[in-house]
């Protein structure tokens, strides 16, 4: 939310630093696979999200964030895999996706 400050008669704009970063710390950032790629073009955005996010949480996020509100959100848990290097097996950290479901019409920008 934006607010202002007066400063020896200088009004100063305060802006919440998600907002004004694009970021939230519930949203590591935007899933980019040709899966998510195709469901984009239907309205479902896939975000990499924090492990302890709930939908609510999500939705107030991309509310912020985007200044759309999702229709639904969906969320799934993202498996470790294990991984062969140099000889020694070792294992890629899991996670967590959300798909965010927008109305129809309603469209999200990502660079």
């Amino acid at each position: 939310m934006a607010t202002t400050k007066t400063k020896k008669n200088k009004d100063v704009a305060v802006v919440d630093d998600a907002k004004k970063a694009k970021t939230h710390p519930l949203i590591k950032g935007v899933r980019v696979t040709e899966k998510a790629a195709l469901a984009a073009e239907r309205g479902a955005y896939t975000f990499n999200v924090e492990d302890n996010a709930n939908k609510n949480e999500i939705k107030k996020a991309i509310k912020l964030i985007y200044g759309v509100m999702p229709e639904r959100v969906t969320i799934t848990q993202i498996t470790t895999k294990k991984v062969v290097r140099r000889g020694k097996i070792g294992y890629k950290k899991g996670g967590k996706k959300a798909v965010v479901y927008l109305k129809k019409g309603d469209k999200i920008t990502i660079a």
